[in-house]
């Protein structure tokens, strides 16, 4: 985990003392199973409850003895807990416990990612009210199509933010599910019942089929699903990255007083916030590879998948969680330029309106084939033309003055038709 990328709250759920936490938690989740079967005496549980514990330094001296961490994570529990000890971690094997204890990592986790993603939802739809009526001209390919409005724009933002929260929703059962199997997983030296009454007591549901380790096909899911939600945050980055450009202006990243855009060139003022989310979506993008190929282990356990997910697991958590915190700022402190849209839309007298001149010399009797000639000749004699004016070269025009009075074309101008049924939109979000 890198620390400038990392927020206190999910660096804290994947710290060694968090992780060696959930083990414990495991641990004694079992030990109150097996003391409810009546497996463990009261006065041993007890024990157990009041002195197990640990320190994350003393377990990696054992491991550098025993070079394995479970082992070495009993060892140092035992030395609390005394002759109490031998009833812990009976019946179980180690990818009990990594497992389980994981599989508590990556609920909280996906618990925090719901938080960030509810305000990043708030703060789009906010915006998004405010500018239903804001108009400004699309663009497919890059280039000027017809005009929109960024409250239009805000409302695929806010969809998709939806759609991403009921993702995560649907995550956060995938990935609650523990196991309490023993080797091989067939439950041969300890009861189902155990690993359903641990599971309980965890907030977790039984793995429907698990071999000595949980398939990992649940967490190539979960780095898949942030990639993803990563992805929708880059899509909207790289739009206001666009929209910032000197030459649109239409939007804009706040600016702090006292920040500085550029060692050399004190006028910049640059998209960083944004650039930064579009080049961590890529960093959750490269480990979706490396989860999947995670997925294949050898026969019914290998540890292949053990050294990814150290890395994998961590980083993928607090970057996401980074990224929706970063651009729930980005959207609220966003400073919008309606002047600038409206300027960059009538640009060339409004060659956007293109297809509302077509559709009317069709109405009133010309060919499809014969206006599309006449608009398509009046629009690029004004397209890069400095001073050229669609509308001017269109009033001059005797084909087009003959059918359309000054009325009639005036209307093809307007942004009115572009809002008219944008109401189902609205109505569909409850904007």
């Amino acid at each position: 985990m890198i620390e400038r990328y990392t927020l206190p709250e999910m660096g804290e759920i994947w710290t060694d003392r968090a992780k060696y936490q959930s083990w414990l938690d495991v641990e004694i989740a079992a030990c109150e199973a097996n003391c409810q079967l009546g497996k463990i005496p009261e006065a041993e549980m007890q024990q157990i409850r009041e002195r197990a514990t640990f320190e994350p330094q003393r377990i990696l001296e054992i491991e550098a003895e025993v070079r394995h961490d479970v082992i070495a994570f009993l060892t140092n529990v035992n030395e609390h807990v005394g002759d109490a000890g031998r009833y812990i971690h009976v019946g179980m094997t180690s990818s009990d416990v990594l497992d389980t204890g994981l599989a508590l990592q990556l609920k909280n986790s996906v618990a925090l990612l719901q938080q960030e993603l509810g305000s990043l939802q708030e703060a789009i739809r906010s915006l998004a009210v405010e500018h239903k009526g804001t108009v400004m001209i699309g663009r497919s390919h890059a280039i000027h199509g017809e005009p929109i409005t960024f409250g239009f724009k805000l409302a695929g933002w806010l969809a998709e933010t939806m759609r991403n929260a009921e993702r995560l929703e649907r995550l956060e059962r995938d990935v609650a599910v523990g196991q309490i199997s023993g080797a091989m997983g067939t439950y041969a030296n300890t009861d189902p019942k155990v690993e359903q009454l641990t599971c309980e007591r965890l907030c977790l549901i039984p793995d429907t089929a698990s071999t000595q380790v949980i398939s990992r096909d649940r967490h190539a899911d979960y780095v898949q699903t942030l990639a993803l939600v990563g992805a929708s945050l880059d899509r909207f980055a790289t739009e206001i990255r666009n929209l910032q450009r000197t030459d649109v202006l239409e939007v804009e990243e706040s600016f702090a007083k006292g920040q500085k855009g550029s060692s050399a060139m004190p006028h910049k003022r640059n998209p960083i916030r944004a650039e930064r989310i579009s080049g961590l979506a890529r960093v959750l993008r490269s480990y979706v590879v490396a989860a999947l190929e995670n997925v294949a282990l050898w026969h019914e356990r290998d540890i292949s998948h053990s050294s990814t997910e150290r890395m994998m697991l961590p980083d993928c958590s607090v970057t996401l969680h980074f990224m929706l915190r970063e651009m729930t700022q980005v959207v609220q402190g966003l400073g919008i330029y309606p002047a600038n849209m409206r300027r960059n839309m009538n640009i060339y007298g409004g060659v956007v309106f293109s297809q509302r001149v077509l559709l009317a010399l069709v109405e009133n009797g010309m060919s499809r084939e014969d206006a599309y000639s006449v608009v398509q000749r009046n629009a690029h004699a004004a397209w890069n033309t400095e001073g050229g004016n669609f509308r001017a070269n269109l009033e001059a025009d005797p084909e087009v003055s003959t059918l359309l009075n000054a009325k009639a074309l005036a209307e093809c101008f307007s942004t009115e038709l572009h809002q008219a049924n944008l109401d189902v939109i609205w109505q569909r979000l409850g904007l």
